[in-house]
Formats: C-alpha cells, structure tokens, sequence
C-alpha cells in the first residue's frame, strides 16, 4: 500500500471499529437487559428493538450511497453519523422499551456505511482493495471480540442506557476522524455522472453479493437472539461469555489470514468463498440437531460461524466495489449495504419471532434453509478480476514496443 492508501485504510477502519463498538457493546447483553425495560418480556418486541435499527438503516442506506455520488463522500459521512449519535444518545435516555425501539430506529438512520465503503474504494487500487476491506473487517472483528469482553461488565456497571451513551461518544470521535485524519476525496470523483439505480440493479454478480450480504448479516443477528440464552443453560454466567466468544473470534483471524489472501492470490478466492457460505450452514444444522448444547459444542460451533463469517465479511465488500460501475460505486455500496442492514432487521424481528414460536431448533433450521438458498444464489459466481496497476500497463506497453 502506499502511505495515501494506509491514512485512508486506517482512518475509515477507526470510523467503522469505533461505530461498530457502539453497536457490538449492546448486542451480547442487550436480550437480557432490554427485558428489564417496562414492556420487555415479550420476546417478539426484543428482537424488533433489536434489528429495527437495520430497517431504517436499510430504508436510508442508498440515499446516502447516491447522495455520495452526487455530494461528495465526506459530508455525507459526518451527517450520517451526527444522526447516528442522536439516536445513541436517545434510546440512552429511554424510559421504555418503546422509547428504546424509536432510539435504535434514529440509530440506524445514519447509514453511513455504503459511503465509507464507497470512499475506502475510491481512494485504494484493485490489488490492494482486499486488503483494505479486509483491514476494515479485522477491525470490526476486533471490536467484537473486545465487546463480547467488556459488554457483561459494562452492563453490570453503568447499564443498557450507559452503553448507549458510550456509542453517541464514539460516533462523535468518529466525526473527528473524518474531518481531520482521511484523506481528502479524490478530485477525479467529484464531476463524474452520478449513480443511477438501473446501473447496479439486475446486475447478476452484484445481485448475488446483494443476497449474499443479507443472508449473512441475518444469519448472524438471528443467532444472537439465542445464543446468549443457550449458553446461560449451558451453566455459563452472562459475565462469563466472553470466555467462548474471544478465542472463539481470535482464533477465527488467524484461520481467515491463513486462506483467504492465498487464495485470492492463487485463483482460488470463489472455491473460498463458496466454501465459506458451506460452513455456516453447516454450524446452522449443528445447532439445530443439537437443542441443549454444551459450552464446548457452543465454543466450537461458534469458531467455525466467525471462519465463515470473517471471510466472507472481507471479501464480498471487496468483491462488489469491484464489480460495480465506477461512476456508480456509491450507489452500487448503498444497495448492498441496504441489503446488509434489512439483513439485520429480518434476522432480530424474525429471529424473536421464531424463538418466541418454535424455539431455538426452528431459528436455527431457518438459518440453515436461507444459507443453503444463499450458495445456490452464490454457486455461479466469478471471482472479479483484477484491474491492471498504473506499473503494470506502463510494464505492459514496454513490453510490446
């Protein structure tokens, strides 16, 4: 990388680790806290307070990739995530679990992700975008296995509503480091057409990535309904999670580091892939034949989910700036990073649902059936191929005169 493409890498990975943070701090806790909230013992309700804030994210999340196109990357960013803030420091101060719900809603109301995203490709060359997205991912990875730690005792401490604060606090940092530390946008970017829905929609590598992220994304949150409560009847104490969850994550890295940068750079990136999606699956139909796991089942199952989830988290982002019309990128990031945030919607609301009316067993074939429609979707897939580095043409033309 050059050192433009580090600053750029390390910043936006800090603006995504620090929000995403907020958002991990309450998700290992947030099932067993929000039923202390007035109207938080219906189930359903919990896992609707819980994936709301990825429906308006989801409603937002293309207007904001499109406005990108059009307004410049940046500022879209700091209102996303002044908005962002609002909504932290709101469902802090909630009386209720309605109130609580409208916080999480205005939450997701600063999707900022597609423009991040989109500004992160702008600013790196194809050979090194994995990379960078995969920077951004391990980062997220990290926060999570820094939340899965510190979450059971923070709740303990200063409760649901002082994790929320926490996250309007980070989303403020986050504004800083927009404004002072990443790079300036390119000036090529700023006159080019802006991006058209028609552009990236019907586009069948993109709409394969699309479903793909929102498979993921309510896989992951849907699991989350169950798993804190299933490891509490395993004889694990709340406080005591982050022993199954951190090496859990950690060890997932090292795996992920191990296969998917080889093979990408070998061609083998869709057999990865594809392989990856298997795998989740495959955790999915283990913890549904298995309705009263034992920790050690549960640590398992759950590293082989973070193998699969770490390496498809790096690549599809990776993969879909790729293959996206550049003058559309923003655009092409909003619609999956719409579908990314609908993902987490359905995967809370419908997660609770299920729970709530056919148990942990029937959340769990759920997941496996959508993984498996996911690598039917997935299964044609091409890997995207590189576009050739500003040396390499240069290179390239030496060679043929």
């Amino acid at each position: 990388m050059t050192p433009l493409e580090r600053r750029a890498s390390g910043s936006l990975a800090t603006v995504f680790a620090s929000r995403m943070l907020g958002l991990f701090l309450v998700l290992p806790v947030f099932a067993l806290e929000a039923a202390r909230y007035p109207g938080g013992g219906d189930p359903a309700l919990i896992g609707l307070a819980m994936g709301i804030y990825g429906l308006t994210q989801g409603v937002l999340q293309f207007a904001y990739g499109l406005a990108s196109d059009r307004f410049g990357r940046k500022r879209v960013i700091l209102l996303g995530l002044a908005v962002f803030a609002a909504g932290s420091f709101l469902a802090s101060a909630a009386p209720s679990l309605n109130w609580l719900i409208a916080g999480r809603a205005l939450q997701g109301a600063g999707a900022v992700s597609a423009a991040v995203t989109a500004l992160l490709a702008d600013q790196t060359r194809d050979e090194v975008r994995t990379i960078a997205m995969a920077m951004v991912g391990a980062s997220i990875g990290l926060m999570f296995a820094l939340s899965l730690v510190a979450a059971p005792a923070l709740a303990g401490w200063i409760g649901l509503s002082g994790l929320f604060a926490i996250t309007g606090c980070l989303a403020l940092g986050c504004m800083a480091v927009v404004a002072w530390w990443t790079p300036p946008e390119p000036v090529r970017h700023k006159n080019v057409p802006r991006g058209r829905l028609r552009d990236v929609l019907g586009y069948g590598p993109l709409v394969r990535l699309n479903v793909g992220v929102f498979v993921l994304h309510a896989v992951q949150l849907a699991m989350w309904v169950a798993i804190p409560a299933l490891l509490v009847q395993a004889g694990l104490a709340k406080d005591h999670h982050w022993q199954v969850y951190l090496p859990a994550v950690l060890a997932s890295f090292v795996v992920m580091s191990m296969t998917l940068f080889p093979a990408e750079r070998r061609g083998y990136l869709r057999a990865v892939f594809l392989a990856a999606i298997g795998v989740i699956g495959a955790v999915q139909v283990g913890l549904a034949l298995a309705p009263r796991p034992g920790i050690a089942l549960l640590g398992v199952m759950l590293f082989l989910f973070f193998c699969g989830f770490n390496v498809l988290e790096a690549s599809q982002p990776s993969m879909a700036s790729r293959v996206a019309p550049p003058q559309a990128r923003g655009a092409a990031l909003g619609v999956y990073n719409t579908l990314q945030s609908l993902g987490f919607f359905a995967g809370g609301a419908v997660g609770g649902w299920l729970t709530k009316h056919v148990g942990s067993t029937g959340l769990f074939a759920a997941c496996a059936c959508a993984t498996l429609v996911w690598l039917v979707v997935a299964w044609p897939m091409v890997a995207p191929v590189r576009s050739p580095s500003p040396e390499q043409v240069l290179a390239d033309e030496a060679e043929a005169t």
